[in-house]
């Protein structure tokens, strides 16, 4: 006998897409990451993970990746020949073909990167070849990208502000089927800056089938294109005759002295396939290829001051003798990187039940081929494996393995020079094959303290920048070790976190020519330098109306140990670019329900460019204000960005400073819908 009810309607089940990624547009704190090998929770990964949200982005109108980098403690910039991002963490380099990735996948060229695509940054501190291969001495940067959702709303919004600058971005996420969407984000930028112009936009369309599902499939395209200015800096300026100690030249921020003909253009265009399997819950297996074609076009000139012989005065320029008169060279800086690069990627991740305990499994391989100019072709593959074991309801244990093998290539052509002189073709290449550790322990005593104690170990090839020298060609990769006991706290019922860390971290065998150890045809893995410190990162609200963002770190003890190194920097001495406190803090407070208002500072101590150690840049503090209007769906926000107009040396380099930005204002109209 059947009944003549009708049966209950049953809805489909649907699967939540990452915390983080709804919570990066509404917070700056976010509890998870995809920077360590799939998705997971900060408070699982045994190592210093800072992440900047969508939110601080926003807020602080974070327009490059180099300014969001800024809003992390323990990062300094060098200003480069070539005037690329040249990013120091923890005193170490962080390459930008190396060390930066997008969506996990390395990012092998240089450009410059813009936030418009970003859902938000995440910082990796320490050793971490294990998850990516070469490089990440002092860390690795990912890109997380915007990614088409179900769910969510879209946004166009207009900023205009000092420098005649202008821009405008869209974000439109568009629901297309039951389980698929499209994501598409738009930016257009123009500004003078006082003439170091602007002139840059971009598009990123991401489409997304079977979201959320057993198998889920993601095509993106990604397009930047930049005709930028060049803002070289200005030379390092004696306060007296004979003076070891160096001042900033007393000018405005504002004012550049590029030639007319100095410009910066380049592109970057990537094509991404993706596609993830779900296994019933308990394990995920994504697979992702990538291609990427990378233009850079660099004309550029480096302002110094000329002789004594040279001057009006017959003297040495001196912040006694500078003046409307002085006289002042330009250096030529031209360079052209074409490269085009593929990529795949495979991982695995699972939780899993073996032997009576609990296990979160990660494996994978990744491979890449790299051209650049014809000049330099590059293969590598790694193949890992990673398993955190849960060995009671309070400790887990982590240890990981991997091994990478890297192929190089290096040709240059035979070069005549006007006066001709001849100089030969090279050929030069070079195979290196390493393995990658991570060990760490985990002691959680309930679910709002995770504290850690890891290891991790990495290296870096000699053909990391693209091109061997004669004896680069010849040298094993150079090795390091990182250290680290630190925790996670979360406050205020989880709406708060509170990250810590000491660290201890050092480059075992630095590449190095010396008097005692001198080989004709090879570097001699003979230096090593160290950097020891602390990090403290908090982010979240304190109240439901107060919410902070801080990030800071105090590196006390750093110091090459040993070996003269190829650059010059001796046994003693304290790396440059290295400096002992810096940091940020950002907080915004909402007044009612149409008002917010924001401040934050940033703040470096005192600095030296690498291989200097006659002088140091001052240090300095600045300060930022915010306010935001919204009613309804609609936003109103003024930035004022270096309140007090403070002169400061941003980016450093021996000859050379960049001085950060003068006082800025910005207002931006958002419409949500």
């Amino acid at each position: 006998m059947t009944s003549s009810k009708t049966a209950p309607a049953v809805l489909p089940t649907v699967r939540a897409r990452a915390g983080a990624v709804r919570q990066g547009k509404d917070s700056v704190q976010a509890v998870t990451t995809g920077i360590g090998k799939g998705n997971q929770e900060l408070r699982d990964i045994p190592q210093s993970v800072t992440v900047v949200t969508e939110r601080l982005i926003d807020d602080r109108n974070l327009d490059t990746v180099k300014d969001a980098l800024h809003n992390t403690a323990g990062v300094s910039f060098q200003a480069a020949e070539g005037g690329e991002e040249d990013i120091r963490l923890r005193g170490f380099s962080l390459a930008s073909t190396g060390d930066i990735f997008v969506d996990g996948m390395r990012d092998p060229a240089f450009y410059d990167r813009d936030t418009f695509n970003l859902d938000r940054l995440e910082v990796l501190r320490g050793s971490a070849s294990m998850l990516f291969g070469r490089g990440s001495t002092g860390g690795a940067v990912n890109q997380a990208s915007k990614q088409p959702m179900l769910f969510g709303r879209s946004e166009v919004a207009l900023t205009v502000g000092s420098g005649e600058y202008l821009r405008a971005t869209a974000d439109l996420n568009h629901r297309m089927g039951e389980n698929s969407a499209v994501r598409v984000n738009l930016m257009g930028t123009q500004a003078n800056q006082h003439g170091n112009g602007i002139d840059k936009h971009g598009a990123a369309l991401a489409y997304g089938l079977g979201i959320g599902t057993r198998d889920e499939f993601t095509a993106s395209v990604f397009h930047l294109k930049n005709d930028n200015g060049v803002h070289y800096g200005m030379p390092w300026l004696a306060p007296t005759t004979g003076a070891t100690t160096r001042v900033l030249v007393p000018v405005d921020a504002r004012n550049v002295y590029a030639a007319a003909s100095d410009f910066s253009a380049g592109s970057a265009d990537m094509v991404t396939l993706s596609h993830l399997h779900r296994f019933g819950g308990t394990g995920e297996w994504k697979t992702v290829l990538r291609a990427g074609h990378f233009e850079r076009d660099l004309r550029a000139s480096a302002i110094r001051f000329a002789n004594a012989t040279l001057q009006p005065d017959g003297k040495a320029v001196t912040a006694e003798t500078i003046g409307p008169l002085t006289v002042l060279t330009r250096g030529n800086n031209n360079k052209i990187q074409d490269l085009d690069s593929l990529a795949l990627q495979s991982d695995y991740t699972a939780r899993l039940q073996w032997a009576g305990l609990k296990h979160q499994v990660a494996a994978g391989v990744d491979a890449a081929a790299d051209e650049l100019n014809r000049t330099f072709e590059s293969r590598s593959i790694g193949l890992y494996a990673q398993d955190l074991v849960q060995l009671s309801p309070s400790w887990k244990v982590l240890a990981g393995l991997r091994w990478d093998r890297f192929e190089g290539d290096y040709n240059t052509p035979q070069l005549t020079a006007a006066n001709g002189t001849v100089t030969p073709p090279t050929h030069r290449e070079r195979t290196d094959s390493l393995w990658s550790r991570r060990l760490g322990v985990l002691y959680q005593p309930n679910a709002f303290a995770s504290y850690h104690l890891s290891y991790g170990t990495s290296f870096n090839t000699s053909g990391d920048t693209y091109q061997y020298d004669a004896l680069g060609s010849n040298t094993p990769p150079e090795g390091s070790v990182n250290y680290e006991l630190g925790g996670k706290l979360d406050l205020a019922n989880g709406n708060l976190s509170l990250r810590f860390a000491v660290f201890h971290t050092v480059k075992t065998n630095e590449r190095n020519r010396d008097s005692e150890t001198v080989n004709p045809t090879n570097y001699v893995l003979s230096g090593q330098r160290h950097a020891a410190g602390i990090e403290l990162d908090l982010a979240g609200r304190i109240t439901p109306a107060w919410e902070v963002y801080l990030s800071y770190a105090f590196i006390p003890d750093a110091e090459i140990d040993k070996g003269t190194s190829l650059q010059g920097e001796t046994p003693g001495t304290r790396p440059g670019l290295t400096p002992r406190h810096s940091g940020t803090v950002w907080t915004t407070y909402k007044l009612g329900s149409n008002w917010r208002l924001g401040g934050g500072l940033n703040a470096r101590s005192s600095d030296a460019p690498q291989l200097v150690t006659a002088f140091t840049a001052p240090g300095y503090v600045t300060a930022d204000l915010m306010a935001e209007y919204t009613l309804g769906d609609l936003s109103l926000k003024a930035n004022l960005t270096n309140v007090t107009d403070k002169l400061y040396a941003d980016m450093l380099y021996r000859g050379h400073y960049v001085p950060g930005k003068p006082r800025t204002l910005q207002v931006t109209a958002a419409w949500r819908f």
